[in-house]
Order: C-alpha cells, then sequence, then structure tokens
C-alpha cells in the first residue's frame, strides 16, 4: 500500500499535480476536498476521498487518523473571505476562530498546522511533489518585455514584498510607476482584473513570495487562470519570483501570454 499521505485539497491544479506526483511515488493518497473549492474529480484520483467543510477541523483530523495518516499538505486556494460567512461555522469552530490572535490566512492556517502537530499529524512542505514546477530566471514567452515593462517591475518589486511580508497580499498592479492596484483577500486573479478596471490596459503585475515563506503555509502559485486574468484586464507583462512559486499549467499560459503579447518574466 505503501506510505500514506494526507492531501487537504484546495481550488485549482495544485491538489491534482501533488496527488499524481505522491501516487507515482509510491504513496498511497487520503485526499480531504474542502467542500465548495476542491474539484469533484479528485474523488476518483485518491485512494480515499471525503469532503469536509472548510470550518471542520476536528472532522479533518478524524478522517485522517481513521486512514493511519501522520502526515499531511495543503495543496490548493481556500478563499480567506469565508471567516466572514458565519453561517459555514460550527459554535465549536467559531470558538476555535476566536482563539487566534488575528484573522489574517497565514495566521489561521499557522495555528491549524499547530493544533494538527498536537493531535499526531504534521504537515509538510508540498515542494518535494512539484519541484518541475518552479521557474528559473529568464522569460518565459516570446513576447519580451519593454523597457518599460521592466522599469515598472523594478518599482513594484520591493512594494510587493513590503505587502506580502505584511501579510496583506503577495501581488501588485502597476502602471507608469503607480500602484494601481493590491491583492488582498480576493486573490490574485481578482486583484489583477481590478487593476486593470481601474488604470485600462497595459498595466504590469508582480508577484512575490514572503522573505520568510513557510512553503506548508498559503505557498503563492501562478497558473492558467492568472494568464487568462492578464488577458481579461489587457495587462502587459507578468513577473514571478524564481524559485519560490510554482507556475501550474505552464505551457498551455505561456502559449496564451504570446498569443496575447503578454510577457511572462522570472525574476
Amino acid at each position: 500500500m505503501g506510505q500514506r499521505i494526507g492531501i487537504i485539497a484546495g481550488s485549482g491544479e495544485f491538489p491534482s499535480l501533488v496527488l499524481h506526483e505522491a501516487q507515482k511515488s509510491g504513496y498511497f493518497s487520503v485526499v480531504a476536498g474542502i467542500r465548495g473549492e476542491a474539484k469533484a474529480e479528485l474523488q476518483d484520483e485518491a485512494n480515499e476521498f471525503e469532503w469536509i467543510d472548510v470550518s471542520d477541523v476536528l472532522k479533518l483530523i478524524s478522517y485522517f487518523k481513521r486512514n493511519g495518516v501522520n502526515e499531511a499538505i495543503f495543496a490548493g486556494k481556500v478563499d480567506p473571505r469565508v471567516i466572514y460567512d458565519k453561517e459555514k461555522f460550527s459554535d465549536s469552530s467559531l470558538s476555535f476562530l476566536a482563539q487566534i490572535k488575528d484573522k489574517r490566512p497565514a495566521s489561521i492556517i499557522k495555528t491549524i498546522i499547530d493544533f494538527m502537530a498536537k493531535e499526531g499529524i504534521e504537515i509538510k512542505d508540498p515542494s518535494v511533489f512539484i519541484s518541475s514546477c518552479f521557474c528559473r530566471e529568464g522569460v518565459l514567452t516570446e513576447t519580451q518585455p519593454s523597457p518599460g515593462v521592466k522599469e515598472d517591475i523594478a518599482f513594484g518589486w520591493e512594494i510587493a514584498k513590503a505587502i506580502a511580508d505584511l501579510d496583506i497580499g503577495q501581488t501588485v498592479i502597476v502602471k507608469d510607476k503607480a500602484i494601481v492596484a493590491l491583492e488582498g483577500m480576493e486573490g490574485t486573479d481578482e486583484a489583477i482584473e481590478r487593476g486593470g478596471r481601474i488604470a485600462g490596459e497595459d498595466t504590469v503585475v508582480v508577484k512575490v513570495s514572503r522573505s520568510s515563506q513557510d512553503a506548508r503555509i498559503d505557498l503563492p502559485a501562478v497558473g492558467l487562470s492568472t494568464v487568462q486574468s492578464l488577458v481579461k484586464a489587457k495587462s502587459k507583462a507578468l513577473c514571478l519570483e524564481a524559485e519560490k512559486m510554482p507556475f501550474f499549467q505552464k505551457d498551455e499560459a505561456i502559449s496564451l501570454a504570446d498569443t496575447n503579447k503578454i510577457s511572462i518574466i522570472v525574476k
């Protein structure tokens, strides 16, 4: 049966990729699909699968223990705005949330990680399963960045790093050396489209990791949906941090970017 790995699956391509790589490495996959986030196809791909409400940490732990899991990973996005939908939380879940010092996504996830560790389930770094998705420095597209794009990237880079370290968001949208939008709880894709609505076409998107990024917690990523948002916003370029974040559906995303004359730069 192989060693068992628990996968807490949110939205996007991340969970499927981790699942397949884990299985190829001989792991028996026990997947907890976050209801309303994870793809239904995971039910057929996992060795074991169960739907879990985003607020039900106790059910998650019980499910993993029942299936002999003592190591697990977070994979995929969960919309952090759910914490304001009190109808989705039981009294015990609300009591758990009340003990967290603040409601930043990283703080919530870190508290869950610590709680699960006390219950004998260690949350691991997922990077080992997605090493092929990290990018080295360079331009990924045939579409090369203009001098103006390079200037906007340089202008936005340190600002993006600053807001990432404050756990506000990890993306800034720049135009003509002005920050037109910052990523908040809505996530990267919505922030890109909001930047386009504010400043019009030719925005530049810069996405970075935290200076002390814990890969177990909200690992930043880009993918096809990111480029689709760039197309909607009529953006000019995307810059992501080298070796720090996975790029999912990369070939398809690069092709779409080139079709729309968008540069993708890894810095």
